[in-house]
């Protein structure tokens, strides 16, 4: 068995793989019509504009945290497709902008995000990617559920 202190994936290898998920994500975003983005749910969910805003605001939010300690950070929401976008790839932007100010133990190191979650740097990362994930797997179902098909899962780049 190995170590712990084995490396299974670098910080860029991190990197490369959560933006692979956000420009997947990204597609889901400009796959809905306008007002489906908005406005369409199904049993009791949230628009996929609210998901949306939810990955940009823990992703803006968590990178300052990581880099700086400061988790409090104001995030505005889209409220039309083109600021929706503008706003992910401003955090796009932000996470290759910030990603190398990363100290080198943060990975490892324990953080208090948002005052009430506290594990690891590196775990913390683990939830964002899977947080959207999930929450772009809903926009599958509401994507499939309005008759059209989402961009293939698998296509990351």
């Amino acid at each position: 068995m190995p170590s712990d202190k084995s490396v299974v994936i670098t910080p860029g290898g991190l990197l490369r793989h959560w933006q692979g998920h956000r420009a997947l994500t990204r597609r889901v975003i400009q796959a809905f019509p306008d007002d489906a983005l908005f406005q369409f749910s199904i049993g009791g969910m949230r628009p996929f504009a609210e998901l949306a805003s939810e990955m940009i605001r823990l992703a803006e939010a968590g990178m300052s945290g990581l880099t700086t300690g400061n988790w409090d950070v104001e995030v505005p929401a889209g409220d039309s497709r083109s600021e929706l976008l503008e706003l992910w790839d401003h955090t796009t932007d932000t996470i290759n902008r910030t990603w190398p100010e990363l100290p080198p133990d943060c990975f490892q190191k324990t953080h208090l995000a948002f005052g009430q979650w506290e594990t690891s740097g590196q775990n913390h990362v683990f939830y964002w990617i899977d947080n959207e994930v999930h929450h772009r797997g809903q926009g599958y179902v509401y994507l499939r559920a309005l008759g059209i098909e989402p961009p293939p899962f698998y296509e990351r780049g």
